[in-house]
């Protein structure tokens, strides 16, 4: 067995534990990652979902996950957007040497891979060691970036799992009293998620073999309000693949959930049904629409993961493990409720969590829809939605501080799922942004902590705030203001205002500072047509030259200026923009005007 310690220890590479051992290494502290898979990322990568959800606006687009998001522009340079579900798909492939390459450049970063924890060692209120299959581990301060909080079940520390009802906390859409779909579905299901390749008109795929159970019953109606070229677009990827992740009588999965969090023999029961699972999907896919379609192998390592006694190359198409919308979520010092996600009356963001003094604990920024997964029924929530860049887009809100450290134990610090967190607002903390700044200011805390000799709860807030906006290397906002850009010379200065002054944000999210209108990029391309307006922030741009001429795209965009600019055109009017097409989503992304 090897001894070793460090600083900081994140036990999990997903998404929140590499994003929490980036920040911690590159603020000094002495640090160990210890990851269970081969590739880094979590849900990014590992988990198969290299499609984000949410923080897609440009001046959402900080820390670590922008940073994420223009080394993904540098290393897939045909470019991200691909899908209709994300402005942003790539090869998973790609997003995991990224971190790996991060990992590896920090001097005080340890990454030992193919480990799980086993046991923790406490002493009084605090983890002094974390034992895995060969490793020993002391740390000063403990981080759980595991899929599913699996630190906090050794430890013994309060968690909660499953649903809250409505007397607890007052959440508009918390149920009233229990039912059956609660006990049988105590958290959003899972799913299994596989790529497939389209390999042409003339080429005929490999089979996809039936596994032990097949259900093609389950899937009739995938994509019936959709079409089948519509279905696969929702994922689409570079070089003819897609992403399948389908939430409509596809490979969700959630029988039995209980049994993620029992024994390791139980876990794996439900590894082997999802798979099979999404394995079925994948040869329904491949028999309703013909033998050009097929699993796209080589997509992900088959190394240290069960192979349930399937060939190797399939294997390949499936990503490493399940993709977890939940987990545990911890007791913290304080939790997010539906309510703390929702707008304002007569505004466009959420309030901004405060404390008892007044102060605000933003550490990190949302915006995604409050999206909930299950197979038996649909839970209809309060809506977070509004219209922005002439599309659909979320409220933004905020995670507080308090709401990463667990009640009882003094030196753990949470930065994935297993935040502390109703079963309703899950919906929209879990998504894969989110995650990612989650975990850059957990790393950037225990950095400090380490720093000033304290314990988690004791830090400043406004000092770890401070730091997560002044970082050298990726700089995150906590303050969400849709119309200032990461670059604006005045952004520090309008994120610390409202820190300072809480009671002045602004409920329509904008800042005084109005955005700066860009100018094209060399990559962009030159469209000519007639502008309509259909309603607010909904328009359409019906080309008058070229080769798609007499065709009509929606136009969007992601900059604040542009975002202005559209909303004062007037409709019929001759139009020049220039941008990049979107076939799956038939949108025409203007990234400047004429």
């Amino acid at each position: 067995m090897n001894r070793l310690q460090a600083d900081v220890l994140v036990v999990g590479g997903g998404t929140g534990g590499t994003a929490a051992a980036l920040q911690a290494a590159r603020r000094g502290a002495k640090t160990i990652l210890v990851s269970q898979w081969s590739m880094l990322g979590g849900m990014l990568t590992s988990g198969g979902v290299p499609a984000p959800d949410g923080n897609e606006l440009l001046a959402f687009q900080t820390g670590i996950w922008g940073a994420f998001l223009r080394e993904l522009n540098q290393r897939q340079p045909e470019g991200l957007d691909y899908a209709w579900v994300s402005f942003f798909t790539y090869d998973p492939l790609i997003g995991a040497n990224i971190f790996a390459d991060w990992v590896k450049a920090e001097p005080h970063l340890l990454w030992i891979s193919g480990q799980s924890p086993l046991e923790v060692i406490k002493t009084g209120n605090s983890i002094t060691e974390v034992r895995f299959q060969s490793y020993t581990i002391a740390a000063k301060i403990i981080l759980d970036g595991t899929e599913l909080g699996d630190v906090l079940e050794l430890a013994a520390i309060p968690y909660r799992w499953g649903w809250e009802l409505h007397n607890q906390w007052q959440e508009p859409s918390a149920p009233i009293v229990e039912n059956s779909f609660m006990k049988n579905t105590p958290i959003q299901a899972p799913t299994w998620v596989f790529m497939m390749q389209d390999f042409g008109e003339d080429q005929i795929a490999p089979e996809i073999p039936a596994p032990p159970i097949e259900t093609p019953e389950f899937f009739i109606h995938a994509w019936k309000n959709y079409g089948a070229e519509s279905f696969l677009n929702y994922g689409r990827l570079p070089g003819q693949r897609f992403m399948i992740n389908w939430p409509i009588q596809g490979n969700d999965y959630d029988q039995n959930l209980e049994r993620l969090i029992g024994s390791e023999a139980e876990r794996l029961q439900f590894w082997q049904e999802s798979f099979w699972h999404s394995l079925s999907f994948a040869r329904f896919i491949q028999m309703q629409l013909g033998r050009r379609y097929g699993l796209a192998t080589g997509t992900f390592p088959i190394e240290n993961r069960p192979n349930f006694n399937i060939d190797p190359d399939i294997l390949s198409a499936f990503a490493l493990h399940p993709y977890y919308r939940e987990s545990r979520r911890i007791q913290g010092l304080t939790t997010i409720r539906e309510q703390d996600i929702l707008p304002v009356k007569n505004g466009n963001t959420a309030l901004l969590p405060l404390n008892e003094t007044g102060d605000c604990e933003a550490i990190a920024i949302g915006n995604y829809a409050n999206d909930h997964h299950y197979t038996a029924f649909e839970l209809s929530v309060q809506p977070k939605s509004l219209r922005w860049g002439g599309r659909w887009t979320g409220t933004p809100f905020t995670i507080p501080y308090r709401a990463l450290i667990p009640v009882e134990t003094d030196n753990v610090l949470v930065c994935e799922k297993n935040i502390s967190v109703s079963h309703i607002a899950n919906g929209a903390t879990r998504l894969q942004p989110v995650v990612l700044g989650i975990g850059q200011a957990a790393g950037m805390a225990a950095a400090l902590c380490i720093e000033q000799g304290l314990k988690p709860q004791q830090l400043s807030v406004r000092a770890l705030q401070t730091a997560l906006l002044t970082d050298k290397i990726a700089p995150q906002a906590v303050i969400p203001l849709f119309n200032l850009l990461p670059d604006h010379p005045d952004w520090l200065t309008w994120q610390s205002y409202y820190l300072d002054h809480p009671e002045l944000y602004p409920l329509d999210g904008n800042s005084p500072i109005a955005g700066i209108v860009p100018h094209s990029s060399p990559d962009s391309q030159v469209f000519s047509g007639l502008f309509q307006r259909q309603s607010d922030q909904d328009y359409r741009l019906t080309l008058t030259a070229g080769e798609l001429k007499d065709k009509t795209w929606k136009l969007v965009t992601l900059h604040p200026g542009i975002n202005d600019q559209l909303q004062q055109i007037s409709t019929h009017s001759p139009l020049t923009v220039y941008g990049r097409l979107n076939y799956s989503g038939n949108w025409l992304i203007v990234e400047a005007l004429s």
